[in-house]
């Protein structure tokens, strides 16, 4: 089985798990490391059994706790090297990746973990770098987009190859627009290296959805400026009229979702 768990996802923390119980790999670490070994062992699952890190950018709601896990379990860190460089000068991770450091390439599939294919692409976002993760794992692909700014023909690319799509929804045009932010932060999530809305992420479905299309899940939606069902029902509509039979979930923001299981399946490469 596969096994897949967001752990927290939004502007308070971000950590997504993906076990097959013999291997197991964290996608950020947004949260403190005890939060992740009580949700883990809520789902029965042991924080011991993590291989590996997987990084996306370098914005605090996506590596507070980065530092300190590698200090405590020193586990490997797979990252591309313009992120390394950028979080040898980030306070929480500055002094604390020694020798648990491991390079990825940009576009290049990486095969890890024995069983784990995968191939970090850059999305447009206001970090220093930002990467989604497209990955082959037990026979199951995934494609985990956090944060970008607009939807990108490679974006589109990788999401078409998906079985299990994990993609930000983030805000509500209407929401936002007549919101409290201030007008700079409403600039900052529209400029197209911000936040994907949720009529864009509707476009992004339109434009990827497949056949082999299985689940879609919506991530790191805004507290607000969006809505579970504002999301949920963008994505339903868009689905409904390409006559997917994918299935459709929110990830909550501040706890565990479910935990999601797939049949592994073995594919030829």
């Amino acid at each position: 089985m596969v096994h897949f768990l967001s752990l927290s996802s939004g502007s308070n923390g971000n950590c997504y798990y993906f076990g097959n119980g013999r291997t197991a790999f964290l996608i950020d670490i947004g949260i403190g490391a005890r939060t992740i070994k009580k949700r883990l062992a809520e789902n029965g699952l042991s924080i011991d059994s993590v291989d590996a890190v997987f990084v996306t950018h370098d914005h605090f709601d996506h590596i507070k706790s980065l530092g300190t896990f590698t200090e405590r379990f020193q586990k490997p860190v797979y990252l591309t090297r313009t992120l390394e460089r950028a979080l040898r000068r980030n306070f929480c991770t500055a002094g604390k990746l020694q020798g648990c450091v491991r390079f990825l390439k940009e576009g290049c599939e990486h095969e890890l973990l024995d069983e784990l294919y995968i191939t970090p692409f850059i999305v447009p976002h206001d970090a220093t770098q930002t990467v989604g993760y497209h990955f082959l794992y037990g026979g199951e692909r995934f494609t985990v987009m956090t944060d970008l700014g607009e939807v990108t023909d490679e974006a589109v690319h990788y999401a078409s190859k998906a079985d299990h799509l994990v993609v930000e929804s983030n805000y509500d045009v209407d929401m936002l627009m007549t919101g409290s932010y201030p007008p700079m932060l409403k600039s900052r999530i529209l400029q197209g290296h911000g936040h994907l809305s949720n009529d864009q992420t509707a476009s992004l479905l339109r434009r990827a959805c497949h056949e082999g299309l299985r689940d879609v899940y919506l991530c790191h939606l805004s507290a607000n400026n969006n809505t579970p069902s504002l999301a949920y029902e963008s994505a339903e509509k868009t689905l409904v009229s390409l006559g997917s039979r994918a299935s459709l979930h929110c990830l909550p923001r501040s706890c565990a979702s479910e935990l999601f299981t797939f049949q592994e399946s073995f594919v030829l490469l």
